[in-house]
């Protein structure tokens, strides 16, 4: 049964090299990964029934015992972040023919697809946190192998800018797992937790600095204020499903980081990390990330830069450190993982559909694609939070918790941010698919149809999550409780 937490690893990792064997056979690589998508799907469904039914799934690699070997952990948030990315997965294998040219196919594109799936899966499940910084590593090099699909100078100057970046944020992270092994002697992320409430008070301090130096880290990742300056044209410049999966998935694992490591680890002066630090760059993150959203008219830059203040949201929901908060937070961050895969798949039919990205130059395209249209309109609602959907239960969570601790400027920063963003929104609505119909439209009807059919079913998910939230927010709630009262993680590791 504790094979289990490694099997969302492991199975991406082999289809990986099994793709990378026939790359030439573009059809049969095609349904090979649409196939395994979906039974890896079923199967990461079974494993998160498995954990929320019986409790955490512990594997101790190589059959050491926690700490002196490397743990994986498939605890109720750990696999519910799984389960999001594997429902992405699975819509982007069946997108990815429709968007990618037959040479970027070819050109191992499936394979970078599965190896970035594990790697991700993997930063979700470890318990060791110097084997976090070896999963980013892992989710990265696919990254760099993603990113370069395509050609031109642009795409050459940002995938630079982005591996750089990376490059400088991982020599951080290496740098920081050495300090914390140097004050406790360990890099198991349980038995961490253990020691840092027996370091002597005099080094309490040097705890909180290594704290905040790992905080910067994982604030690089998740393009948080002010270090998001890498992200928006880094985001751009790949074909729209490769934008889809770093903007659903790679942000977010910077972001599960702290969501681990500060509500495991480093609790024990929260009024400066958490109170002070938290709650003011989130209400950064969220006014700068949609103050860009509204500077341009490029429609894949709209949705790129959306992805800023939703991370403000979770950091929100971190820094406010109540049930409330927690459980906003967590909402909020499955919703947003599918959401915005759905609207770059949008944005991606769009721009095939108009010809263009430039959003001043399209009109009318709601005539002749409908669907189109509306299943946008529809995705905007879904993001801004519009009741009953899933967005709007997240943000409920959060304002509650925010107003119930006396945030009140961060509720009006909030309120704020979430009206822009349905500005930045419905103006490509407004302006590009509403209005006269505009010329030179794509007469390839049947490509931009199977360019909404992933997105339709990624959009039902997030419905999902708003109008069955009684269904769903009992388990996130479970989550909640869970990350507020360590204990269970910690016995789960190093007793279990």
């Amino acid at each position: 049964m504790n094979n289990l937490a490694i099997l969302p690893i492991i199975l991406p990792l082999l289809a990986s090299v099994i793709v990378a064997f026939i790359p030439g056979k573009l059809n049969m690589v095609r349904k090979i990964s649409q196939t395994l998508s979906i039974l890896f799907l079923i199967i990461v469904g079974y494993i998160t029934w498995e954990v929320f039914s019986n409790g955490v799934i512990v594997l101790q690699g190589g059959g050491w015992k926690a700490p002196y070997g490397i743990s994986f952990v498939a605890d109720y948030l750990s696999i519910i972040l799984v389960l999001t990315t594997y429902v992405i997965a699975a819509a982007a294998v069946f997108y990815a023919p429709h968007s990618l040219s037959n040479q970027q196919e070819k050109f191992y594109f499936y394979t970078f697809f599965f190896l970035l799936i594990s790697g991700v899966s993997g930063a979700f499940l470890t318990g060791d946190l110097f084997n976090l910084f070896v999963f980013f590593e892992v989710l990265l090099m696919a990254s760099y192998g993603l990113i370069i699909l395509g050609n031109g100078k642009v795409q050459l100057r940002e995938s630079l800018k982005y591996v750089l970046i990376n490059l400088f944020s991982s020599m951080l992270f290496v740098t920081t797992v050495a300090f914390v092994y140097s004050i406790v002697g360990t890099v198991n992320m349980a038995h961490i937790a253990e020691r840092v409430e027996a370091v002597p008070a005099e080094q309490q301090g040097i705890i909180t600095a290594i704290g905040v130096l790992l905080f910067f880290v994982f604030a690089v990742k998740a393009a948080i204020f002010p270090l998001y300056y890498w992200l928006p044209n880094s985001y751009v410049v790949p074909n729209p499903v490769v934008s889809a999966l770093f903007g659903a998935l790679l942000t977010k694992v910077g972001i599960y980081s702290i969501f681990r490591i500060y509500t495991l680890i480093f609790v024990h002066d929260t009024s400066f990390t958490h109170d002070q630090l938290f709650i003011w760059l989130a209400m950064f993150t969220m006014l700068f990330g949609v103050i860009g959203a509204l500077s341009t008219n490029n429609v894949k830059l709209i949705i790129t830069y959306n992805i800023i203040p939703a991370i403000g949201f979770i950091l929100m929901g971190i820094g406010l450190y109540s049930e409330d908060g927690l459980t906003g937070s967590i909402y909020y961050l499955m919703h947003d993982m599918v959401v915005k895969a759905a609207l770059f798949f949008l944005v991606g039919a769009l721009v095939v559909a108009a010809g263009t990205k430039d959003l001043s130059k399209m009109s009318g395209v709601i005539q002749r694609f409908p669907l189109l249209g509306w299943l946008f309109f529809l995705g905007t609602l879904v993001l801004t939070g519009i009741p009953p959907f899933s967005g709007f239960i997240g943000k409920l969570l959060l304002l509650r918790g925010a107003l119930s601790e006396g945030y009140f400027l961060l509720t009006l920063v909030a309120l704020v941010s979430s009206l822009l963003i349905l500005l930045s929104m419905i103006r490509i609505f407004i302006r590009g698919f509403w209005g006269e119909k505009m010329e030179g439209m794509t007469s390839d009807n049947r490509k931009v149809h199977a360019l909404t059919i992933p997105a339709i079913f990624l959009l039902s998910v997030s419905i999902f999550l708003g109008v069955g939230a009684e269904l769903v927010l009992p388990y996130i709630e479970t989550i909640s409780g869970y990350l507020l009262d360590r204990t269970e993680y910690i016995s789960s590791v190093l007793k279990g």
